[in-house]
């Protein structure tokens, strides 16, 4: 017999029943799963991936020659999807209401395109966030060059209202 706590949510007739049903539902990978990881390695699973792996490449390359034109440091991003910008003062001052959230707000509003504040990545101690923006990529590359375009019209505007 299965010893158990009191507050259980089943009848106390099933507990053992459930117990080994779920037990057996558990124990290894369920077939779909199995065949599924297996089509992985097909050769059109493998074309679809370096496509993507392309796409993603080349839309990295988008976001990190804008980011350096317009002078923002970048942290290194070799395998994700994403693009870390620390922003330093450039972001605005806190103080001042603004900051990266105030940053990706204004540019949302401004622009229509969603880039994330550092706030959501960052330990809310480091204070950190308020600084630094990430801008995803995985998108249709024709979209993400529009997104970076509108960011590089946009960036002056938001410099003088943080002078």
């Amino acid at each position: 017999m299965l010893t158990h706590n009191t507050s259980q949510v089943l009848p106390e007739g099933l507990v053992d029943s459930v117990y080994r049903l779920q037990q057996n539902m558990f124990i290894n990978a369920p077939t779909l799963s199995q065949l599924a990881a297996v089509e992985c390695f097909s050769e059109e699973s493998i074309d679809e991936l370096e496509g993507h792996v392309a796409r993603y490449t080349e839309n990295r390359e988008i976001v990190m020659s804008t980011l350096e034109r317009l002078e923002i440091p970048i942290s290194p991003c070799n395998g994700a999807f994403y693009v870390y910008a620390d922003l330093g003062d450039l972001a605005g001052d806190v103080a001042q209401g603004l900051g990266a959230e105030v940053l990706c707000e204004t540019f949302l509003r401004e622009k229509k395109v969603a880039i994330t504040p550092g706030t959501d990545f960052e330990d809310p101690a480091s204070g950190m966030g308020f600084k630094r923006i990430r801008f995803s990529f995985p998108g249709a590359t024709e979209d993400v060059r529009e997104a970076m375009k509108r960011f590089e019209e946009w960036w002056p505007s938001w410099l003088e209202r943080c002078a």
